[in-house]
């Protein structure tokens, strides 16, 4: 009878271990997210109301993240063009679960121009991921002559301070690309404020306004349907949605660029390892077809960053803006 050679004791236990050394190795990803505290929900706190587009993006984002088999919603926070919901995020434990929705109004313009002191840009948080940034379209309305970036700049030098432009106020990103448009151009525009973008649109296809800086997915609508003229994009390279479009820099102006980003800060003392996995889910989130799609139908161009990646970027942003608002003497209530 022929019988099974015995297993030698240090292979039978190496056996034994492999199936539960795999299975450590698969958790092993989500781990520093599964022990960031026990259950709850995270929660991505955004400054601004529902159904906006900051809101939008995010509920997109989050409804698809998978983090440690725990819930990921989202917080509305509005008020003070977001320094309440930065405010809070800053000082909220560092343990992963409640991350801030940011732009450049949140890191830059606005705590320069509210004077804000109950939080630091720079040293209370830490980027997480940038989800993706979008141009804003320099809009004409029927009552701009010019056709072009050059013919514009020249109406305005031909007649100082006499050209409007329409924008959601001082501080909103409209506003802030005309003026980084007017000093890079070496002109003066004058500032028509309204109650936001929507409210420009109506002005300027009423004929009463001539143009405006429009955030991307503002725009879209009003360039497909040829109610408004598109004369340039902000951003560096030209876009997907209106590959025929020029940008700002090669209708004339190379040094200015402006794009609108949107990306998850955490506290700054959030553990290394909590920001690499929530970055890691962000970035695969982002890669799914559904999501993508929704995005760049909204002219956001997706980010593929690491964390430290995305904190240089929103820095040197944060120091484009705070020297604009102190070279242009910008001022919250002039």
């Amino acid at each position: 009878m022929q019988t099974t050679p015995a297993i030698p004791p240090r292979r039978l236990l190496a056996r034994l271990l492999a199936p539960l050394l795999g299975s450590a190795l698969l958790v092993a990803g989500g781990a520093a997210l599964a022990n960031t505290s026990a259950g709850g929900t995270i929660r991505i706190v955004v400054g601004a109301p529902p159904g906006g587009a900051p809101d939008t993006v995010a509920r997109i984002v989050a409804q698809h993240m998978q983090v440690g088999g725990r819930a990921v919603m989202v917080e509305n926070k509005n008020g003070a063009a977001s320094m309440i919901a930065a405010a809070y995020v800053a000082r909220a434990r560092p343990d992963g679960n409640t991350l801030l929705l940011a732009s450049q109004t949140t890191v830059a313009v606005a705590p320069t121009l509210q004077n804000v002191t109950t939080f630091d840009p720079l040293k209370d948080f830490t980027g997480v991921a940038l989800v993706g940034s979008a141009p804003q379209v320099l809009l004409a309305g029927p009552k701009l002559r010019a056709n072009s970036v050059q013919e514009l700049i020249a109406q305005a030098k031909a007649a100082p301070g006499e050209i409007d432009f329409c924008s959601g106020g001082i501080g909103t990103s409209p506003y802030m690309a005309a003026v980084l448009f007017a000093q890079t151009a070496g002109i003066e525009l004058h500032s028509i404020p309204f109650a936001g973008e929507q409210a420009c649109i109506t002005e300027m296809l009423a004929g009463r306004l001539p143009f405006m800086f429009a955030n991307a997915s503002t725009a879209l609508p009003y360039m497909k349907d040829q109610r408004l003229r598109a004369l340039a994009v902000t951003s560096k390279a030209r876009v997907s949605f209106a590959p025929q479009l020029p940008t700002t820099a090669e209708a004339g102006l190379k040094d200015y660029e402006v794009a609108t980003w949107l990306g998850l800060l955490a506290p700054a003392a959030t553990p290394p390892d909590v920001v690499n996995a929530l970055n890691a889910e962000v970035r695969r989130v982002l890669r799914l077809p559904d999501v993508r799609e929704k995005l760049e139908a909204q002219g956001y161009a997706l980010s593929d960053d690491s964390p430290a990646a995305f904190t240089r970027y929103y820095q040197a942003d944060r120091d484009k803006w705070v020297r604009l608002i102190q070279t242009a003497g910008i001022k919250q209530n002039p």
